[in-house]
């Protein structure tokens, strides 16, 4: 029994001495490292928010004006070159039809038939080109218009909540969902562009 009790009583004293030990050491730590007490100080008084900027991007009633905008735009250019490809394809086959019978009086006549196709030709491809930028110009207009929005109005709301940073949720593996703002940013958004249209 006394050796029982001797064991427990050593057991029980080296563990108050680990303790005792840890104790001032981290203190010690503490204070002898002040920068660590004020990076946590520091830390503990940032203000931070985020928004899920895509969410916003395709809820917005705005985003999805521009959408229908762009789509109708993009069948117009797209109608518009199909008719002209497919004419020159057309005459084109007819060309090839008639210079195998021989249909052309001269090879002059010949000659001026295919450099009039191969001038349509470098017209359409040309026509192709301007189209595509045409439309990559107005996606990015519509981008830079969606973001120019999204910032003014965060900018308005920060200059209220003074966040010291408002996050794009992309890059927030975990976050609060006390500091998303996603739904709030899209209320108001979607209100004020409301508004906008009523007056037009």
């Amino acid at each position: 029994m006394k050796g029982t009790s001797l064991i427990v009583s050593s057991v029980l004293f080296v563990a108050v001495v680990v303790l005792y030990v840890l104790h001032f050491t981290d203190s010690d730590a503490k204070e002898n490292n002040p920068s660590a007490n004020e990076t946590i100080a520091v830390n503990s008084e940032l203000k931070i928010a985020y928004v899920k900027a895509d969410s916003i991007i395709l809820n917005y009633d705005l985003s999805q004006d521009l959408h229908d905008e762009f789509t109708k735009k993009q069948e117009a250019y797209t109608t518009e070159y199909a008719k002209k490809r497919q004419k020159f394809e057309k005459d084109a086959t007819a060309f090839q039809e008639k210079i195998q019978r021989g249909g052309f009086l001269t090879e002059e006549r010949a000659v001026q038939e295919r450099d009039r196709l191969v001038g349509i030709e470098a017209e359409i491809r040309k026509m192709d080109q301007e189209l595509s930028t045409k439309l990559s110009d107005l996606q990015n207009q519509n981008n830079k218009q969606i973001l120019d929005k999204l910032m003014a109005y965060l900018n308005k709301l920060n200059a209220e909540k003074k966040y010291d940073y408002i996050f794009n949720a992309s890059n927030i593996l975990i976050g609060r969902e006390a500091d998303n703002l996603t739904a709030v940013v899209l209320k108001a958004l979607n209100d004020d562009y409301q508004k906008e249209q009523k007056t037009k």
